[in-house]
C-alpha cells in the first residue's frame, strides 16, 4: 500500500523538532574540537620543549661521551706505552735472569766438578794416611818387640856382667885381705925386730 500523506506530514514535524538538538550536538563537539586543540597545542609544546631539553641533553651527552672517548683513547695510549715499557723491562729481567742462571748454572757445574776432585783426593788421602799409619804401627810394633828382646837381652848381660864383676870383686877382695894380713905380719915383725910393740903404735 502506498504511504499515507498524514505520515509525511508527522516525518516533517519530527524533522523541525530535531534540528535545535543537532546544533547542541554541533556546538559539544566544537568545544570538544577546541579544548582537543588547545591540549594538542599544550602537548605540541610541551614535546617541543621536551624536544628541546632532549637536543641539549644529546649534545651534552654528545660532548661528554667524546671527552670521555678522547680520555679513554689516551688512557689505551697511556696504557700501551705501560705495557710496552712493562714489556721491555720484563724482557730485561728474564734476560739477565737468564744469564745470571746460567752463570749460576756453570759454577754449580764447576763446583760439583772441584768437589768430586775434592772427594777422590781425599779418599786419596785418608787411604794413604792410613796406610802410613798401619805402616807405622807396623813398624812401631817391630821396634817395641826389638826393644823388648834387646831389654832382656841387656838385662841378661848386665846380670851377667854384675855376676861377673862381683865374683872378681869378692876374688879380689880375697886377695886383698890375704895380701893385707902378708903385710900386716911382715910389718909387725918388722916392728918387733926394732923392738917396738905395735899395739903402742
Amino acid at each position: 500500500m502506498p504511504p499515507k500523506k498524514k505520515g509525511k506530514g508527522n516525518s516533517k514535524k519530527e524533522k523541525s523538532k530535531s534540528t535545535p538538538e543537532k546544533d547542541d550536538g554541533l556546538s559539544e563537539k566544537y568545544r570538544r574540537s577546541v579544548l582537543d586543540v588547545a591540549v594538542l597545542k599544550e602537548h605540541l609544546a610541551l614535546r617541543s620543549s621536551v624536544s628541546r631539553q632532549a637536543t641539549v641533553v644529546r649534545d651534552d651527552l654528545k660532548c661528554q661521551i667524546r671527552d670521555l672517548e678522547q680520555e679513554l683513547s689516551q688512557e689505551r695510549s697511556d696504557m700501551k706505552d705501560i705495557t710496552a715499557d712493562l714489556n721491555r723491562q720484563y724482557r730485561s729481567m728474564e734476560t739477565d735472569l737468564q744469564t745470571k742462571m746460567n752463570r749460576l748454572e756453570v759454577s754449580v757445574d764447576l763446583l760439583e766438578t772441584q768437589l768430586a776432585e775434592c772427594q777422590v783426593k781425599l779418599k786419596s788421602e785418608r787411604e794413604r794416611r792410613e796406610n802410613t799409619e798401619a805402616e807405622k804401627d807396623a813398624i812401631i810394633s817391630d821396634l817395641q818387640s826389638k826393644l823388648d828382646r834387646m831389654e832382656s837381652e841387656c838385662e841378661k848381660t848386665l846380670h851377667g856382667c854384675l855376676d861377673s864383676l862381683l865374683s872378681h870383686l869378692a876374688e879380689t877382695r880375697l886377695q886383698w885381705e890375704e895380701q893385707s894380713t902378708v903385710l900386716h905380719q911382715e910389718v909387725k915383725d918388722m916392728l918387733g925386730d926394732f923392738g917396738i910393740n905395735p899395739l903402742h903404735i
